[in-house]
């Protein structure tokens, strides 16, 4: 795979880790915004949010470094045999 090819990758899959990341603060933050006789919760807003949103990346990021290593073990694996066939 080429550079590009694996660029493309890494960016797709932080992409995909910071939309699980949304989805997952605005399930829980639905009922939280607005709570019964009293004001709304902001904190929903600038703190959840924000460390949600990093959460998705930092997600994102270990799944491709993690998939970079698998392959790459592979790759050496593959070669070393191919190696001992010679």
């Amino acid at each position: 795979m080429g550079q590009r090819a694996q660029a493309a990758a890494g960016c797709l899959t932080v992409a995909l880790g910071v939309c699980a990341g949304l989805t997952v603060w605005a399930v829980r933050a639905q009922g939280r915004v607005r709570r019964f006789e009293q004001g709304p919760d902001w904190s929903v807003f600038y703190a959840e949010l924000p460390l949600l949103f990093l959460a998705g990346i930092a997600a994102g990021l270990c799944a491709w470094a993690a998939v970079q290593g698998l392959g790459a073990r592979r790759r050496r694996s593959r070669n070393r045999r191919s190696a001992q066939v010679r």
